[in-house]
């Protein structure tokens, strides 16, 4: 598979949709604030590592992929969930990696020089964000008996 950028999406998205996004990621990045304020900032911190753009960006993918599939007379919306379902697996293999590169900072930046350690934990994260990405896509471990998209290697 080649990697690819496909900026024609970035038509199909609606302004108010972009406003959600920005409400949603504000919101929770709120809500990381107040988690770290009340129990400190390495508890907060994890939340605010969490992708505060998936929700959003997961109901917005099932809405786009369904209309398409009704702009072409099919009134399926199995490949809208299956689309949402495909970006949760990349946010969840994100996500890792993310855990990743907190723990090599977390580990590090208070013995190490931080421009050193902060790209150390940048490469981290690109080799474990590639090489899950590899993996999936791969299909390893392959699901017996499933029917969902993503296990076998969509």
């Amino acid at each position: 598979m080649r990697v690819s950028a496909d900026f024609s999406a970035l038509r199909q998205t609606r302004w108010y949709e972009y406003v959600l996004r920005f409400c949603l990621g504000g919101l929770l990045s709120v809500v990381a604030g107040l988690i770290a304020e009340r129990f400190g900032p390495d508890v907060g911190g994890l939340f605010l590592a969490f992708p505060v753009i998936f929700p959003a960006s997961a109901t917005l993918v099932e809405k786009h992929e369904a209309q398409k599939k009704r702009h072409v007379g099919i009134a399926s919306t199995a490949r809208g969930r299956q689309a949402a379902g495909l970006d949760a697996a990349g946010t969840a293999l994100g996500a890792v990696a993310l855990v990743c590169f907190a723990c090599v900072l977390w580990r590090n930046i208070a013995v190490r020089s931080a421009p050193g350690v902060i790209a150390a934990a940048g490469l981290v994260w690109i080799v474990v964000a590639t090489s899950l990405w590899w993996v999936r896509k791969r299909g390893w471990p392959r699901i017996r008996g499933s029917r969902h998209a993503y296990s076998k290697g969509a």
